[in-house]
């Protein structure tokens, strides 16, 4: 039977890709950057480009990409079995290896050998990263610690160079990092090589793993350990350059013992506002000349608690830009983030003319901060400080710049096919379910024995079948029950895998498949749900944009003939 040439080809996330070549997420972010060749999106969104299937894998053939990283994928097995989710102290132990330093939890001796047998092969510190990379990963599916992913990392390290005219420092002039919470040291190390590099981190297993990293890469590094806010290990530290992403949505912060601090140049950070405090707490670390980024919610811009703190930011000339980045860039939550960048004036440097905002909500993540991704000027608007200071001082980049729309008729009218294809294709891949007995008769089988018989590959949330006896997308689809997410969801409503509790229904191979395909369509159809809340969104704001503007009419008022006057007059 000849196949269906109008079926649809197959397609795979980036994730999908990793698994398929053993390699990590943000080792397929790299390849799309750095060779020409790798297989562009045929479908999907910006954030979540789909990739098809056959061209995939006919480039890993080509290019014998993933092979070689086979023994990392078992050795993040061996890992997790012997650590289970503790990742960070799984890493922990790792770096001691490498670096010959005892760690409290070592790893035991076959794993040990795996390492030390890697580390010969590749190199300690491309192994470190890549098993780095992966825990990043394995947190983003999982909701563990809040880690900077890569990514990001890589887009505050192309903004920590001039941005436009916004600053006149260099790498090359940049002596000194400091990175107040730096976690595993993403954003410490990303910027500025050869530059001394400074970190404070509160939780101890997260420290050691940014030392680890400082002295694996060479880099020259003091990390300590230890609440910044309420302990400063660097008082006197004054940074060439300061990044930070600080902690999200803290309201013990220590502002009652911290009421009088000379940090709060700007004002006491009220208690709602604990990301103006760790702001500060950076500017002060801030040499004359020197400039500090931020990662932040993108609702401290706007929120009522800190237009105090904003407006003293602009007053004085300190704020030079705010980007507004894609969502999906954070390891715990899909909401979009801004980068602000503040420059500590030098005495008798002129005011500032403009803040420049950069809008790149809506840019594909893995071209920011690339030749190729550069702002386009309808991204980027000089904004006078003057027409930010109003009642709100919203440092929203959205609020001043204003997509350009050439042609709002014709816009609206693709967009509108857009929403009525995809709405056909959204109905095509919903499957029709016929009703089933209520349950499903079969003796359950543990995850966790199907992990431990080396039957299953774990990686955070997402299991992979090693055996033609077991359905992937069976295997995933059965993890999302109410049951198992039952059994998987904290009293906080965080979504951490129990592995060990987690059940699936028995069934042959075929019985699995069935299950599967219904599944995978499930999955495609979540895939393309989102992508219609989004062209949704576009096509209502386009149009309230050009209804306002009067490049759209409101729909013609219908004749008595029950036709509209625009229609009568076109047959006459």
């Amino acid at each position: 039977m000849a196949a269906d040439e109008s079926a649809p080809a197959a397609v795979v996330t980036a994730a999908d890709v990793a698994r398929l070549a053993g390699v990590t997420r943000a080792a397929v972010s790299n390849w799309r950057r750095r060779y020409p060749d790798f297989p562009r999106p045929a479908a999907g969104t910006a954030t979540s480009p789909l990739f098809p299937l056959a061209e995939v894998q006919q480039w890993l053939d080509q290019q014998g990409k993933g092979r070689e990283s086979s023994g990392e994928v078992d050795l993040g097995h061996e890992l997790r079995a012997q650590y289970g989710d503790d990742l960070l102290t799984a890493l922990g132990a790792v770096g001691a290896q490498l670096l010959g330093t005892a760690a409290e939890q070592p790893l035991t001796e076959p794993v040990a050998a795996a390492v030390n047998a890697l580390a010969a092969q590749r190199g300690a510190q491309a192994l470190y990263a890549d098993l780095v990379e992966r825990c990043i990963a394995s947190t983003t599916r999982s909701g563990g610690e809040p880690m900077t992913t890569p990514v990001l990392g890589r887009i505050v390290e192309a903004f920590a160079g001039p941005v436009g005219e916004a600053g006149e420092t260099t790498d090359d002039t940049i002596g000194s990092v400091y990175d107040p919470a730096c976690g595993i040291g993403t954003l410490l190390l990303s910027a500025a090589p050869g530059a001394h590099r400074y970190g404070q981190e509160l939780i101890p297993a997260t420290a050691a793993i940014a030392e680890f990293r400082a002295r694996l890469a060479g880099a020259a590094a003091t990390v300590a350990c230890g609440d910044a806010l309420r302990k400063d290990s660097f008082p006197d530290l004054r940074a060439d350059l300061v990044v930070c992403e600080p902690p999200v949505g803290v309201a013990d912060w220590g502002r009652d013992d911290l009421l009088l601090d000379p940090r709060w140049e700007l004002g006491v950070p009220p208690r709602s506002e604990s990301e103006l405090a760790w702001v500060q707490h950076c500017y002060a670390h801030t040499a004359p000349g020197g400039r500090a980024l931020f990662v932040l919610p993108a609702s401290v811009a706007y929120r009522k608690a800190g237009r105090r703190i904003r407006a003293e930011l602009v007053r004085r000339g300190l704020l030079t830009s705010v980007v507004a980045l894609p969502p999906g860039l954070m390891s715990t939550h899909s909401l979009p983030v801004h980068l602000w960048i503040l420059r500590r004036p030098v005495e008798g440097d002129p005011a500032p003319t403009h803040i420049r905002m950069i809008d790149l909500s809506t840019a594909d993540p893995d071209s920011i901060g690339t030749k190729d991704g550069a702002p386009t000027p309808e991204q980027v608007a000089d904004v006078p400080p003057i027409d930010v200071l109003d009642d709100d001082v919203d440092l929203s980049p959205s609020r001043y710049v204003t997509p350009d729309h050439g042609d709002y008729p014709v816009e609206y009218a693709a967009l509108r096919d857009r929403i009525q294809s995809l709405a056909q294709d959204l109905l095509d891949l919903l499957p029709v379910l016929p009703a089933g007995p209520g349950r499903i008769e079969a003796a359950p089988m543990g995850l966790g024995d199907l992990v431990r018989g080396g039957l299953v590959d774990l990686d955070g949330t997402v299991p992979t079948s090693r055996t033609d006896q077991l359905d992937t997308d069976y295997l995933r689809g059965f993890l999302r029950s109410a049951a198992n997410t039952r059994r998987s969801t904290t009293a906080s409503g965080t979504f951490r895998l129990n592995a060990g509790g987690a059940q699936l229904p028995q069934m042959d191979i075929g019985r699995q498949r069935e299950y599967g395909e219904a599944f995978r369509r499930l999955a495609a159809f979540e895939e393309l749900l989102r992508e219609a809340a989004a062209v949704g969104v576009q096509a209502s704001a386009l149009a309230h944009d050009g209804l306002t503007k009067g490049a759209l009419l409101p729909p013609a008022t219908s004749t008595s003939s029950g036709k509209s006057e625009s229609q009568e007059a076109q047959e006459q």
